[in-house]
């Protein structure tokens, strides 16, 4: 195993969050976040919460009061847990779909199956900043009345093609799209979410349920504005080894997967408003956002090529015509045993390697007995090859070269170098994106958001 270098105390972070500056907390402290957020995504109204996941259950409580005789919302059974947590939260039942093998997007096959007269909801998602087509989902959706929600939790400032060709924002092609604004996915107010869509009628019920749902929060904004300024101090390689990187290595020493990934479903979603002092970084941050974007590009261009030229290794990419957001980079292996193997060289090594989710969701013990279980093996097997890989600035050259020679020979130790893993794994979900160069990259994150 090659040694890493002597800066043994640093610690990566397993994904690319915009780093905020103490000067970002300076007065005078301007609210209005939601409109500026909504004119850098090219469109002209928006709703800010205090996180996505609050996003969600708001955009579910309103669409009920628009069907309230549908009772059942479909989302892909690999997802963030809090997906589920949300939908029991807004009352309602969480039907889960397999994903497409090899894939995170929805089955659509398995989804025409699932949506009926009571579907509520489709939930397509861009995971990682990777740009799914939403359109199967739509038309299954429109076949039986639902609306479609586009989970773009982590893919602000991410563009998909329109029907024209132009570049739109994701979350503008469904019914609805919500945003997260938590540590790691890009720009961050530590926590908080935001509500898109293009319909007034869908707008003014988003806005009665905000109103209904959300009251004060004077106690969590003080909690969150101190939290944020934390991370403003200590999201750096330096210090993340005490609040992120000894935590992970405890999770790993008492076998808690759930812990080290860190995405715990919890049944309590706070609701509150998010006050003008974070609201003020946010603006902050989103003048500088654009930039850190087109930086995020450039290194996944180049490091998904070397990734994908592995035998075996499937970089995942986005929709054709797609610009996505590269928070990380998320991995396919060719099976659970080379996965797992990788992960034991690799979690424990401050070089921002991780695992997405632990679990498909029905394998959550949080959520065993709450959402309906099924064989789901394409989500499964996702769950049980997939790994990632921070896509931070701080993740240099001779890091990188340590995660792909470790690969390399994890690879080779299990025989898939002797295989046509190659062949097998090969991206075949769209265009990557990460193929164009590093200058192209740049160049088209630079208009439109």
């Amino acid at each position: 195993m090659s040694p890493i270098d002597p800066r043994t105390h640093d610690e990566l972070p397993p994904t690319a969050g915009l780093p905020a500056r103490l000067r970002d907390f300076l007065p005078p402290w301007r609210g209005g976040f939601a409109a500026q957020a909504a004119a850098w995504l090219d469109t002209d109204w928006a709703l800010l919460t205090c996180s996505g996941t609050a996003a969600l259950w708001i955009a579910l409580d309103a669409l009920k009061t628009l069907a309230p005789e549908r009772h059942s919302v479909v989302i892909p059974a690999y997802t963030c847990p809090l997906v589920a947590e949300a939908v029991l939260r807004a009352g309602l039942r969480p039907r889960l779909c397999d994903t497409a093998p090899g894939h995170f997007d929805l089955d659509t096959q398995a989804l025409a199956g699932l949506c009926d007269a009571d579907t509520l909801a489709v939930l397509p998602t861009h995971m990682g900043g990777r740009v799914v087509d939403v359109g199967a989902a739509q038309t299954i959706a429109a076949r039986v009345g639902a609306f479609v929600i586009e989970d773009a939790a982590q893919a602000f400032g991410a563009r998909a093609p329109t029907s024209t060709g132009a570049l739109a924002s994701v979350g503008l092609r469904g019914d609805v799209g919500f945003f997260s604004y938590s540590v790691g996915k890009g720009l961050t107010l530590y926590e908080g979410g935001l509500l898109i869509a293009r319909d007034a009628r869908v707008r003014a019920a988003l806005e009665l349920s905000e109103r209904r749902l959300v009251h004060g929060g004077a106690g969590w904004n003080l909690r969150r504005a101190i939290e944020l300024l934390g991370y403003a101090l200590l999201y750096r390689p330096r210090t993340l080894g005490l609040v992120y990187g000894a935590p992970l290595r405890r999770a790993l020493d008492r076998g808690d997967v759930i812990a080290a990934v860190g995405d715990r479903p919890r049944h309590d979603i706070p609701l509150h408003r998010v006050g003008r002092l974070r609201q003020s970084v946010g603006r902050r941050e989103l003048a500088r956002y654009r930039a850190h974007l087109a930086v995020g590009h450039a290194h996944a261009a180049a490091r998904a090529a070397a990734l994908a030229a592995l035998p075996g290794v499937r970089v995942m990419r986005d929709m054709p015509g797609a610009i996505g957001v590269w928070p990380y980079l998320l991995l396919e292996l060719p099976d659970v045993a080379t996965r797992d193997a990788a992960l034991r060289l690799l979690w424990r090594r401050g070089l921002g390697v991780t695992r997405l989710f632990a679990h498909a969701l029905p394998d959550y013990p949080q959520l065993r007995g709450r959402i309906e279980s099924a064989a789901l093996p394409h989500a499964r097997a996702f769950a049980a090859r997939t790994l990632t890989l921070g896509n931070s600035a701080w993740l240099d050259d001779m890091r990188f070269e340590i995660v792909r020679t470790t690969l390399q020979g994890v690879l080779a130790q299990t025989g898939c170098a002797q295989r046509d893993c190659h062949g097998a794994a090969s991206a075949g979900h769209g265009t990557p994106a990460a193929s164009a160069s590093p200058s192209q990259a740049s160049a088209e994150s630079g208009g439109g958001g």
